[in-house]
């Protein structure tokens, strides 16, 4: 227990230095990239140490490897997007898959309703949004598709998961203020500050709930 609760500090603290020294600049250089992929690296670690359901660990896993894509574009750049965008893809894939395997609350007009309103907020936000796609058109419908999948996944959950849950929906939230920056910027433009800030505490620590939810409920309903 200590030991990843160690590491689970550690990604914490990893993931609040990025917040507060990186996540809102043009660029972070070499540090940037290792204190940014570190600290979802060491969720991953949290979780494989703490007998974690494997498909969170690949998600967790699969989700720092898209950071780190990410962050190796330099200001200008976005010849790794694309990977990066396919690093999460299949870090949602798992999460699906994870959410799908773990119980499921019964069906209420609650839920029901929660999941319609993902689903057609998502798509009408990047129906808005598709003009200023251009060539990665396919790649965003694609990836928009398993990411509201994996909320609506996510918010078909009881309530012992309610940490998961949350999570899931502040990923898609960070996704969704993500893809304003990066598509409605103007060329050439800053990073804006507080929008940065959003982006990478939504989904850091939401990745932390889904990573803490996942872990631990999951063990106590084993038991």
């Amino acid at each position: 227990m200590a030991g990843e609760t160690a590491v689970l500090a550690g990604a914490i603290v990893l993931g609040v230095m990025y917040w507060a020294g990186w996540c809102w600049r043009e660029g972070g250089g070499l540090p940037g990239l290792l204190v940014k992929t570190g600290s979802t690296a060491l969720l991953a670690l949290f979780a494989f140490m703490a007998d974690g359901p494997w498909l969170l660990v690949a998600g967790l896993a699969l989700s720092s490897a898209g950071d780190a894509f990410l962050a190796m574009d330099k200001p200008g750049e976005d010849k790794w997007l694309k990977p990066g965008m396919a690093a999460f893809f299949l870090a949602h894939v798992a999460y699906v898959a994870l959410f799908w395997a773990l119980p499921q609350a019964d069906r209420t007009l609650l839920n029901l309703t929660a999941q319609i309103v993902l689903v057609l907020g998502g798509v009408v936000f990047v129906r808005w949004l598709a003009p200023s796609l251009g060539s990665m058109r396919i790649p965003v419908f694609a990836y928009t598709a398993i990411i509201l999948v994996m909320g609506a996944a996510a918010l078909r959950l009881p309530p012992p998961f309610l940490l998961v849950t949350l999570g899931a929906v502040m990923f898609v939230a960070s996704d969704m203020i993500l893809s304003l920056q990066l598509f409605t910027r103007p060329p050439g433009a800053a990073k804006r500050m507080g929008p940065s800030l959003a982006v990478w505490g939504l989904y850091f620590f939401g990745q932390v709930l889904i990573a803490w939810g996942g872990v631990y409920p999951f063990i106590s309903v084993a038991e």
